[in-house]
């Protein structure tokens, strides 16, 4: 078997026609996804700079696509071990590469899963992590809140949610507001203007504490979950 079909894992539970949709979609654009999102998909390198990893932290990326962010997460912090799962065949198989490319192997894995119902632990071998971030993927899924009571079914006691995506653009003028929503909605994407009240429900329920931020005119939004840690530990 291939080291291909080796670090691609198909979870049972993973949709076909989720598949098959965001393949056609990423066929050719994966091969200049990053040159041309760098400069709209506005914030990511904040959420990675802020996620201060401990030495041997685990780190899973829910629509991880092409890679990028988990290279740069991997290079940033070299004792950290990081996963990725997207629903995408084709970006996985840049991601691969690109991880290759990187000498990353070691440190990064990804798989083939769907970001609202996964097993990590027979993907990874990993049941939970310490920190799980969610780019730029949420106003794509239309079930984007199951993804993030995923992602937190997933976390460690004291484990970290960080999500940046599109956001309001509330402080944005008004025609540019409704040609970018225009925009975004040809290529099936949705801000989320749900996000901080759901997170904000999150918190509330599992007596997290949820930092929120609107950054760019309210062109993003980026939020970080910090969830309690096992009681008598600090």
């Amino acid at each position: 078997m291939s080291a291909y079909f080796r670090d691609v894992g198909a979870d049972s539970s993973w949709p076909v026609e989720a598949t098959r949709r965001m393949n056609r979609m990423y066929r050719r654009q994966r091969h200049i996804y990053d040159g041309t999102r760098r400069y709209y998909l506005l914030g990511r390198d904040k959420m990675i700079s802020g996620l201060r990893l401990d030495a041997g932290s685990n780190v899973l990326e829910i629509g991880c696509g092409t890679g990028r962010n988990l290279v740069l997460a991997a290079r940033l912090y070299p004792t950290a071990r990081l996963f990725g799962i997207d629903v995408s065949t084709e970006m996985l198989t840049t991601a691969i590469a690109a991880i290759s490319r990187a000498g990353l192997t070691r440190q990064v894995r990804v798989a083939h899963g769907d970001a609202t119902a996964f097993d990590p632990k027979r993907l990874f071998g990993i049941p939970q992590f310490d920190h799980v971030m969610i780019s730029y993927s949420l106003s794509m899924i239309h079930d984007w809140r199951g993804v993030l009571r995923a992602a937190a079914a997933h976390l460690k006691p004291g484990g970290h949610l960080h999500v940046v995506d599109f956001g309001g653009q509330e402080r944005l003028p008004g025609l540019a507001r409704l040609l970018l929503r225009r925009w975004l909605a040809m290529f099936d994407v949705t801000p989320r203007d749900g996000l901080q009240h759901e997170l904000s429900a999150m918190a509330d329920g599992a007596g997290a504490k949820l930092r929120f931020e609107r950054p760019f005119r309210g062109y993003a939004q980026y939020g970080v979950l910090t969830f309690p840690p096992e009681p008598g530990k600090p």
